[in-house]
């Protein structure tokens, strides 16, 4: 596949891409196991979401490709206890057809420039072990693998483990 049109941009997330937001979750929900859940989202529920990140100063983006939503990614906190306050955990979704094609990972640089001109110490990325595609995407960015956690999950009639990936910023 090529890279990325140059027409693809990288912008603040509003209420405008919610519904492409909802699309793009709930379809890799639905057919991968890339999200360890079996729940689709709500509109609402993303919206939820998009506004306690805002409220909290953290970054939800979207990669526009011309007006489409193609891609979306966001940090948030790692843990909830005041010792882990400069580290981020982060997630990056694109929808099916552009996968494997850079948009992934113009969304993961611009969350990295995000999270260091903020002044955090550590990004984490919590990825299915057989997810290989985004191991290359993480690890070529500069993450490291720094655990494994075995059979933690369960999805699609089988257990799922856990490969944690860290940045230090």
């Amino acid at each position: 596949m090529s890279g990325p049109p140059e027409r693809l941009r990288i912008v603040d997330a509003d209420a405008s891409d919610l519904p492409a937001m909802v699309a793009i979750y709930n379809e890799v929900l639905a057919s991968s196991s890339a999200i360890f859940s079996d729940q689709p989202v709500t509109a609402a529920e993303m919206s939820a979401r998009l506004d306690a990140r805002r409220a909290s100063g953290l970054p939800t983006i979207v990669a526009r490709e011309a007006e489409r939503v193609v891609g979306y990614a966001s940090y948030g906190e790692f843990r909830p206890w005041p010792g882990y306050r400069s580290t981020v955990e982060h997630s990056v979704y694109v929808v099916a057809e552009r996968r494997r094609g850079g948009v992934g990972r113009m969304l993961m640089v611009d969350l990295i420039r995000r999270a260091r001109r903020a002044g955090l110490h550590a990004m984490i990325g919590a990825i299915d072990a057989e997810n290989t595609p985004s191991l290359i995407l993480h690890e070529g960015l500069g993450f490291r693998r720094v655990g494994l956690l075995p059979e933690v999950a369960r999805k699609f009639d089988r257990w799922l483990d856990l490969a944690l990936l860290q940045l230090m910023l």
